[in-house]
């Protein structure tokens, strides 16, 4: 990904920050993290598949008993990826692809396993006063490369007093670390996070997951406040300085064809076998290669004929895949949906005079005019499930006990109930927008109202999806949809984002070029309508990331959603909540009222369809595949 939105192709509140803004649009991605192995983060899709959504969190996969046989080290591991990656700097990235890159070769601090467990990496986190005090206790066997040494609780709290909280170095974690979250050294091995409230999720924002950079290595750049310098150290771009922890040691990274990685027979976690038995020996590959393959029929190519050991398989494709003896596909539950996005901003509706996407009751009837159940099954042959608000029914935090409505089935599908509710928002509006006898919705000249709508140029899958959605507004909405192909960078730089106003510091709020300001104030570049360009990340493990998605004057809202409810009072009682029970019931009340409001179109969550060689032994069709990837081998 080149734009920070969480692409998901075929391939403000306190508790918000920007860094947990990354990571809600899935870009602060990070290899051995739950769905990101052997992906590139372009190339895969996303949410669960109506097959495996009983076990989406992995609690009922079979673990070994006994003894386990350790397979034999040899060959090499093969993925493909369809881009080039900008930066392996592991302070500065905030891309997924380049995560999983980096991931290779640097561990993070924890990841999370089967049944949401959280799996200790680098340094386990716990707490026992409720969430406000966290002590992270660090192994004893970490080692840095060249003259490092080891790896202490001093390099981690070094990393984050003088260089993610400093005004000068602007990391990718810089806003993870607030003033008022404080961290401090407790013992050689042992650290104390100390929040401002207290947080149930804490691990789950990802908010105290942190690489091990080696404090010599910083202090240079610390004491000259220099930041380029500290982006373009060779050491941190090259992953010089990774020792033991890492499963394999980047050896070779041309720009422009990809990455070659050795065994690290060193590596730390051969002595978690507590964690997994099969850790004694890993990783089981001696080699690793990654190449950039930027066609998508040529990565399909190289899966088929044993080229490459991994590549993102399109949902029309699933079956011939899975049919090869040498392939199997896994379809895995991924936490990103399919949306179509309404500009309510001032340049958003071009059909006629005011904006209608601002209006709750037109929003309802859009969302009666998508069978969403025909969608999944027509352009995700079935791979994916229905989605009425913003969690997976996977979700333990879906509102499984509450009245979502089903938008888009049943009684809420088709003509009469898309149109009585557009009836009662043009009614409510102060412009002459009718119906006639046609079931056309008519601007007030007259005219039948014609929207655009966005989808990224050469997503196959994106585009049957923009095209199906145009075929369903003109049958039950009466509104004609010109669907348009561009370029996501493009589309993200001239359209999505917001050009900031020259008067900023006189408005209610301005914070940056996702939410430049009030909508009626801060508009994009260009003029738009609707978009599937982007696909959001609903955080299943940490749903109070969703925030950032539902209050007018959080960090991102391109879009220029105003909640018709009290939404910043619900998300402070869900941030202050005192137990998993509370929490509980304050996300199920807000997920009811966001499928209410119908923010924006959500339509769909795909499966990841991530198409394996069938001698590797590993993969898993649950949420949390990837996260032991150091132990995955190659069957004789």
């Amino acid at each position: 990904m080149s734009d920070p939105h969480g692409r998901r192709g075929d391939d403000s509140n306190p508790g918000i920050n920007r860094r947990r803004w990354l990571q809600a649009i899935g870009v602060a991605g990070a290899a051995g993290m739950a769905g990101c192995t052997g992906g590139d983060g372009t190339d895969t899709a996303t949410d669960s598949p109506t097959d495996t959504e009983g076990d989406a969190m992995g609690e009922d996969t079979a673990t070994p008993e006994g003894e386990v046989e350790i397979p034999e080290v040899g060959g090499t591991y093969n993925t493909v990826t369809s881009s080039p990656v900008d930066t392996l700097n592991p302070l500065f990235n905030t891309e997924a692809g380049a995560g999983t890159l980096i991931g290779y070769a640097l561990d993070m601090g924890y990841t999370f396993g089967p049944g949401n467990e959280q799996i200790p990496q680098l340094y386990e986190l716990t707490t026992d006063d409720g969430g406000k005090v966290w002590t992270g206790k660090v192994r004893e066997n970490l080692q840095f490369g060249g003259d490092y040494g080891q790896v202490t609780a001093e390099d981690f709290v070094y990393l984050v007093q003088e260089v993610h909280k400093s005004d000068w170095a602007a990391t990718s974690a810089t806003s993870s670390w607030p003033e008022t979250t404080t961290i401090t050294q407790t013992g050689e091995f042992e650290f104390q996070i100390e929040l401002e409230s207290a947080n149930l999720l804490y691990p789950a924002t990802y908010d105290p997951l942190m690489y091990p950079i080696p404090k010599e290595l910083l202090e240079p750049y610390v004491a000259e406040e220099d930041s380029q310098g500290l982006q373009e150290d060779q050491e941190l771009l090259n992953l010089e300085f990774t020792g033991n922890l890492g499963a394999y040691t980047l050896e070779e990274w041309n720009r422009s064809s990809g990455q070659t990685y050795t065994r690290n027979e060193d590596y730390y976690m051969q002595e978690a076998t507590d964690i997994n038995q099969l850790f004694e020996n890993a990783p089981y590959f001696e080699t690793l290669e990654s190449r950039v393959v930027q066609e998508q029929a040529s990565r399909l190519g190289a899966l088929e004929t044993g080229e490459t050991d991994y590549a993102s398989v399109p949902p029309e494709r699933v079956e011939e895949f899975d049919g090869m003896d040498n392939v199997n596909v896994y379809l895995q539950p991924q936490p990103y949906n399919e949306v179509c996005v309404y500009n309510m901003r001032e340049n958003g509706w071009n059909a006629g005079p005011g904006n209608l996407f601002r209006e709750k009751k037109f929003r309802q009837g859009l969302g009666c005019a998508v069978d969403k159940q025909a969608l999944v099954e027509g352009v995700f042959r079935g791979y994916a499930n229905v989605e009425y608000t913003w969690q997976p029914r996977w979700s333990k935090w879906y509102p499984s006990d509450a009245d979502v409505p089903e938008y888009g089935t049943g009684d809420l599908y088709g003509q009469e109930a898309t149109q009585s509710r557009i009836q009662e928002a043009i009614d409510n509006v102060e412009y002459d927008y009718s119906y006639d006898g046609q079931g056309r919705l008519l601007n007030p000249e007259g005219d039948q109202c014609t929207l655009t709508l966005y989808h990224s140029a050469g997503q196959n899958t994106e585009r049957s999806m923009a095209e199906f959605i145009a075929q369903e507004f003109e049958r039950n909405a009466g509104i004609v949809v010109e669907v348009n192909a561009i370029q996501g960078s493009q589309f993200s730089n001239q359209y999505w984002q917001q050009e900031i106003p020259e008067n900023a510091d006189e408005l209610e709020w301005s914070k940056g070029a996702y939410n430049a300001g009030p909508r009626d104030e801060a508009t994009s570049k260009n003029a738009w309508d609707m978009t599937v360009v982007f696909g959001l990340n609903t955080y299943p493990l940490n749903p109070l990331t969703a925030e950032v998605f539902f209050d007018k004057d959080s960090f991102y809202n391109p879009y220029g959603y105003v909640p018709s409810w009290d939404a910043p009072s619900l998300w402070e009682e869900a941030n202050n909540a005192e137990s998993t029970e509370e929490l509980q019931e304050v996300l199920s009340e807000i997920f009811v009222k966001v499928a209410e409001d119908q923010p924006m179109g959500m339509l769909a969550f795909p499966s990841s369809r991530a198409g394996y060689a069938a001698d590797i032994v590993g993969p898993q069709e649950n949420f949390f595949s990837g996260w032991d990837f150091p132990a995955w081998y190659r069957e004789e």
